[in-house]
């Protein structure tokens, strides 16, 4: 039986790096979709700390990739990674807000966040096609992992702080 660690080896030996940053590509502008689509409709139930809290936690299971050496970042290219990724949580946490109905917290409807989604979707194509020519497709994504979560742990804290701030104002 095949075990984990020789499948993944046998992924970046034997298949060609542009199929896999093409693959990469489709799978995470399909998840990009995705999120919009969830988004939307979270949009449409009351939010609470717990719904603003599990989403890193869950995405935090990701790190296990970097068991495997493939997926492992020195760490320069870790501490930009996070700084990418504070940066672009920044225009997340300006943008969104809460409004309140019916006694509870919803989150607000934004255009920006569509806006700022494609963007996100554009930008992280355009730095996978320059940077996939001189960086491992592995550790590329590892190093696209740790730039979302570093910027999906300061929205979301930053999303906690309003969320507690327009609570406990009502």
């Amino acid at each position: 039986m095949l075990k984990l660690h020789e499948l993944i080896n046998f992924i970046f030996e034997e298949i060609p790096s542009v199929y896999l940053i093409v693959g990469s590509t489709v799978l995470f502008l399909f998840m990009g979709t995705m999120a919009f689509i969830v988004r939307t409709k979270a949009a449409k139930r009351p939010i609470s700390p717990k719904r603003i809290i599990l989403p890193p936690l869950f995405m935090s299971t990701g790190a296990l990739m970097f068991i495997f050496e493939e997926f492992r970042v020195p760490w320069p290219q870790v501490i930009e990674s996070v700084f990418v990724g504070m940066l672009f949580s920044i225009v997340l946490i300006k943008t969104t807000n809460f409004e309140k109905k019916d006694g509870k917290l919803y989150v607000k409807k934004s255009r920006a966040f569509l806006i700022i989604l494609f963007s996100l979707l554009l930008v992280r194509f355009v730095a996978k096609l320059i940077l996939s020519s001189s960086i491992d497709v592995g550790e590329l994504g590892g190093m696209f992992w740790i730039l979302a979560f570093g910027m999906i742990v300061p929205w979301r804290i930053g999303m906690l702080v309003k969320y507690f701030k327009l609570r406990n104002a009502y």
